[in-house]
């Protein structure tokens, strides 16, 4: 059936092409390598909650100084993410994200020589800064690429990478902190070693992506004509209701609600990512362990993603999927505050990590919707820039609410609030986007 409507929708000129078949090879060409880099990505973020595991005795670090440390790797981001973006459109996602991938592959290694509290959140600024960019230049390289009626899907199969980081790096990171040898200790060893991949794969950027699909030589030509104008229709469709231009799209209502509600989502999500291999190591476990089973909940967040996903793009309102999403993370988060064994304790941590994966599997098929051009760039980029400096504030009030309170019971309960408070304005958010007559997505 969307078979049929896309062929008629498209210009005489174009030779009959099989949608399904079509979007299956741009997704086997595109998102496996996308995905393998935000593995790495979202490792090389992360991976300081394990390193603090014996990091933070050796060089000095209070939980609350951890806190403000790791955070401060989203002020670089809040900084450079707009301007990265806008770069990305005049040189092309090819040579911008190698760049961006070298540049934070170099830093985080280096962070393995901080000694001491300042050189920490330095590092971890400058890690922002090399870093920023790569997720909203994703977001937009999806937009160029992939219609409206599969965006929720494609976006979906990169951010997977989330919870396989976790699922992947958890045991891997439990292991590695371990090591010790040539004078290095085993939280040295873990940020080298994890940080060595993002170089490499920076440099297979360069011949791996392709910036745009009139360039793309694995397309017939056939195909090729298909999704340009069937992107192009679209394009068209989104200007004529919304006709945005880039500084129209920063002030824009929608741009700062939806910066706002990530905003609330990322202080859960990172709160909860760097926090968790020790919120777990908390209810009597070895680091070994802890690495083993900090994986079990973005197992269950991997597949909150995909069948998530797939689900918004069924829907007609594109709204409603991220509100649920973090309703039932807020609510998991809260029970995961009192539950009385550690099994249990585990199991609503499952639900929440999974909740708030499928938040970010939905979300961001919201503003490609009414964004396009320069004005994607720029407000994409400030919706994850705002957005991420909820990732300062996630694991700083964690760090500062524990030192004060001396358990994760208040920590938890304070997250839960702002994914709450998200889920809310993503309801208030869908109901005047219908009441405007402003559709959250293009339909197929």
């Amino acid at each position: 059936m969307m078979q049929a409507r896309s062929l008629e929708a498209a210009p005489a000129r174009t030779p009959a092409v099989d949608e399904t078949a079509l979007f299956r090879k741009m997704m086997r060409r595109i998102l496996p390598f996308l995905f393998v880099c935000y593995v790495v990505s979202y490792l090389d973020r992360v991976n300081v909650g394990f390193a603090a595991l014996t990091m933070n005795k050796d060089i000095g670090l209070t939980a609350t100084s951890f806190g403000i440390g790791a955070g401060l790797f989203f002020f670089g981001y809040f900084i450079a993410e707009i301007p990265s973006n806008l770069i990305m459109m005049r040189v092309g996602a090819r040579i911008w994200i190698a760049r961006i991938m070298i540049s934070w592959g170099l830093v985080s290694a280096a962070t393995a020589f901080v000694t001491g509290p300042v050189q920490f959140g330095i590092a971890r600024f400058l890690l922002g800064l090399g870093e920023a960019g790569f997720v909203p230049g994703v977001f937009l390289y999806l937009s160029l690429w992939f219609p409206a009626a599969v965006r929720a899907r494609a976006t979906a199969m990169f951010l997977l990478g989330i919870p396989v980081a976790n699922i992947v790096g958890s045991p891997l990171s439990g292991a590695l902190v371990q090591l010790e040898g040539f004078g290095l200790k085993g939280w040295q060893w873990l940020l080298i070693l994890e940080a060595a991949p993002a170089v490499l794969l920076g440099i297979a950027c360069l011949f791996v992506l392709t910036d745009k699909p009139e360039k793309a030589r694995w397309l017939t030509a056939p195909e090729r004509d298909f999704l340009v104008d069937r992107l192009a229709a679209e394009k068209s469709a989104i200007e004529k209701k919304h006709n945005l231009t880039l500084g129209q799209a920063l002030r824009n209502w929608r741009v700062l609600t939806l910066a706002i509600i990530n905003f609330c989502a990322i202080v859960g999500s990172l709160g909860i990512g760097l926090w968790l291999p020790q919120i777990i190591k908390q209810l009597g476990l070895d680091t070994a362990s802890v690495g083993l089973v900090t994986a079990i909940p973005y197992v269950c967040g991997a597949v909150a993603m995909v069948a998530w996903g797939r689900m918004s793009d069924r829907g007609r309102d594109r709204t409603i999927y991220p509100a649920i999403a973090l309703f039932v993370g807020a609510a998991a988060l809260l029970a995961s505050a009192f539950t009385p064994t550690p099994t249990l304790t585990i199991a609503a941590l499952c639900v929440a990590v999974a909740g708030i994966n499928a938040f970010v599997a939905t979300f961001w098929a919201v503003p490609s919707g009414f964004l396009t051009g320069r004005a994607a760039a720029g407000g994409i980029a400030m919706i994850v820039s705002i957005g991420n400096l909820g990732g300062f504030a996630g694991p700083y009030l964690i760090g500062l609410v524990r030192d004060l309170s001396g358990g994760f019971t208040a920590p938890l309960l304070l997250v839960a609030g702002f994914l709450l408070v998200g889920a809310s304005l993503m309801v208030v958010f869908g109901q005047r986007v219908r009441r405007a007559d402003l559709p959250a997505a293009i339909p197929a």
